[in-house]
């Protein structure tokens, strides 16, 4: 079930296996979804980015079936067989071993008999926690924790994944071995969307990004088509302040608290000393100037004004 397979080239299907249409999501006058839209692919991993108090994890629980929607549609394709859930918060029974584990999970999705010991036994071939089959959960660590609940969404092979948060809170190790899991499951055609505040996690190993803010999706594609439509492919100046300057000349922008500026710079030679000649003139108090290359950091301060902590 979990073998290795090497990457093919990913074609995108005509139709998506699962469509989220004008979801909205109301608590009185407040809105936490507000007419979102989403469709995610066969074998495709989404990344869903935004500020705390976005609406990632509502919109999250809606696809999971956990909340309803105030209006709006949730649809998936009729190939697809059912779905996995794995929530911000490991959702295990300390008290019982990894093992015992797997088997209540697979259980409660009407996996039972041999059936069940293959799926247990590959799950954790492939989790790599075969040879902490018989600890208790509350002994692992943070991450070997994370495995597992990945591990135990995805005993009845459901054809789609959901991850609120899958990597917060676990190592470096940890983060490349979870990815390394969903590496394989991708391979098999299993379609995942998992929400994440590591920028650099989902500007590289995700297929498409959707960057949510205020209950709508402002932005949507791959991290190239990201960069082109909001702020072009040339490297970008960074300038921080000790004061926020009360404005700056075009292309930059404040962000952080008027503590920050970023902008396209087309020509080096040309484009940096004109511009710092007129921070200057607006007597901006300059602490320090850098050129860096577009990430996706840029292209969330460019579509929110913040930071992704905030």
């Amino acid at each position: 079930m979990f073998r290795p397979l090497t990457h093919l080239a990913m074609i995108q299907p005509a139709n998506p296996v699962l469509s989220v249409e004008r979801a909205c999501v109301s608590y009185g006058s407040a809105q936490a979804l507000n007419c979102l839209s989403l469709e995610l692919y066969e074998g495709e991993l989404l990344g869903l980015l935004g500020p705390n108090g976005a609406g990632k994890s509502t919109l999250v629980r809606c696809i999971g079936g956990q909340q309803e929607l105030t209006s709006g549609q949730i649809n998936f394709d009729s190939q697809v067989n059912s779905i996995g859930s794995v929530p911000q918060e490991i959702a295990l029974y300390e008290d019982l071993s990894v093992t015992d584990n797997l088997k209540v999970f697979g259980r409660l999705h009407a996996v039972r008999g041999r059936e069940l010991r293959e799926r247990i036994e590959a799950a954790l071939q492939w989790s790599g926690l075969y040879d902490k089959r018989r600890k208790m959960v509350r002994t692992l660590s943070g991450g070997m924790q994370r495995r597992l609940n990945i591990a135990c969404s995805v005993l009845h092979r459901p054809s789609v994944l959901l991850l609120d948060e899958p990597t917060v809170g676990v190592d470096p190790q940890s983060r490349e071995l979870i990815y390394e899991m969903l590496d394989q499951l991708l391979q098999l055609g299993t379609s995942i969307l998992l929400t994440t505040h590591h920028l650099d996690e989902a500007q590289h190993r995700c297929d498409h990004i959707a960057i949510i803010d205020s209950g709508k999706i402002v932005d949507s594609g791959t991290f190239e088509e990201l960069v082109s439509r909001t702020i072009g492919d040339g490297q970008q100046m960074h300038i921080r302040f000790s004061q926020p300057p009360q404005r700056v000349p075009a292309p930059l922008s404040l962000v952080a608290g008027g503590l920050e500026a970023w902008g396209p710079v087309g020509d080096v030679a040309r484009d940096m000393p004109r511009l710092l000649s007129r921070l200057n003139i607006e007597r901006a108090q300059v602490e320090s100037v850098s050129l860096i290359s577009p990430t996706l950091h840029n292209v969330f301060l460019h579509l929110t004004g913040r930071e992704l902590r905030e």
